[in-house]
């Protein structure tokens, strides 16, 4: 059973890592770079508005979606990157 939801880990990382260099792909960067056109939030803030969107939509809504849960994920994970957070061996002593 542990091997299993190691693999489905696995799996789920991977999918993820390649869905989110592909919206990295189309958008430029978007929300490391904002261009700031009409909003002159930094990148940091810019984040942390859309996981607040992103929170109320869900919590807004009569069903979670997968495009919900994904795109909190990919926030979340563009967060720890702005924070140059790469590496997380130190939080399992």
């Amino acid at each position: 059973m542990i091997d299993n939801a190691q693999e489905n880990i696995k799996m789920t990382c991977e999918s993820l890592k390649l869905f989110l260099l592909e919206k990295n792909r189309r958008y430029g960067n978007s929300a490391l770079e904002p261009i700031n056109v009409f909003s002159k939030l930094g990148s940091k803030e810019g984040i942390k508005l859309r996981l607040d969107d992103k929170v109320k939509r869900i919590k807004n809504s009569n069903e979670l979606r997968k495009n919900d849960v994904i795109d909190l994920t990919g926030y979340l994970i563009l967060l720890c990157v702005h924070e140059n957070w790469t590496n997380f061996d130190d939080l399992l002593d």
